[in-house]
């Protein structure tokens, strides 16, 4: 009977340690911007030089980290951030969990979306913006608030939101959440659908807000990426039909028109240009280098 017994138990035991082997991984990316951040609401808060900055790195360092803990504890097994505002070298890299990866520093192919692939569950949006045509949000602009004044993929005007959700979708990994001003959570929900918003601050205008406090502002996110990751089921990427019709509008009249020297460029009116990318890795690249690429480049 002892000998049977203690079969039994090395046969529940194997079959613990063979079911709990193949429990599904879940990968989740963080992609994190900066104007979003609570209390943001300036340049001031924004680039290095600013009489803000490093306390506001701060800020965005405790949002991304609230995330990554929430993500943690509603299951998640690998998480990859990236930090992807200004030069994409905000977060303080020795105030994150060591048990993540952080892509950092510009150019790389996918922007905001470096280091996604088909691994990953799902995708959150820490510290986001309204786009440049949206009348409200703080700091709103897409990809440059100097240089562009309409970023459109197959006809329809797009956030950074919607054009990162495209790079997602490519991979099949669909946006779970996103935090920001309530402009770009609702402008973000309005193109993605029934995803989890945190607003953390309400815009009066480009350099004006109500805000939360952090510490509420980091418990709201906790439970919208724990709310998100429940449902993860319920989330479809954001695919686009390809080839993918880029359309670029331009604030100044030059840059479309040295475009257009580009065989692979068309030139729509004095201030816009359009290409077409076999799929949005390829779009990605086009859209970086036109917003990277200088004559005086070094390394």
């Amino acid at each position: 009977m002892r000998s049977c017994a203690i079969c039994l138990v090395l046969l529940l035991i194997g079959m613990f340690t063979i079911v709990e082997g193949q429990q599904k991984k879940m990968k989740i990316y963080i992609s994190a911007d900066m104007e979003g951040v609570v209390g943001v609401v300036s340049g001031d808060q924004l680039s290095p030089g600013g009489f803000e900055y490093e306390r506001f790195r701060g800020f965005m360092t405790a949002e991304v980290n609230a995330a990554i803990e929430a993500a943690f504890e509603a299951g998640a097994t690998e998480i990859v951030v990236s930090d992807s505002h200004g030069n994409a070298q905000n977060l303080l890299i020795e105030k994150l969990p060591k048990n993540i990866l952080l892509v950092r520093g510009f150019p790389r192919p996918l922007v905001m979306m470096q280091g996604i692939d088909e691994t990953f569950d799902g995708a959150i949006y820490i510290g986001y913006h309204a786009s440049t045509t949206n009348p409200k949000g703080v700091r709103a602009h897409t990809m440059s608030s100097a240089r562009l004044a309409d970023v459109r993929l197959n006809d329809i005007s797009v956030t950074e939101g919607g054009f990162n959700a495209a790079i997602a979708g490519h991979f099949n990994v669909p946006i779970i959440m996103v935090s920001g001003d309530d402009a770009a959570v609702e402008e973000v929900s309005a193109l993605l659908g029934d995803i989890e918003g945190a607003v953390v601050k309400w815009n009066y205008g480009f350099h004006s807000a109500k805000t939360m406090m952090p510490e509420p502002a980091y418990a709201l996110i906790r439970e919208k990426v724990k709310k998100a990751i429940g449902r993860i089921k319920d989330f479809k990427p954001y695919k686009v039909k390809t080839p993918v019709q880029l359309d670029v509008r331009f604030k100044s009249y030059r840059p479309s028109e040295l475009l257009s020297y580009l065989s692979i460029v068309e030139r729509t009116d004095s201030h816009s240009i359009r290409f077409m990318g076999k799929d949005m890795i390829e779009t990605s690249k086009f859209m970086e280098f036109i917003m990277s690429y200088e004559s005086g480049l070094e390394p």
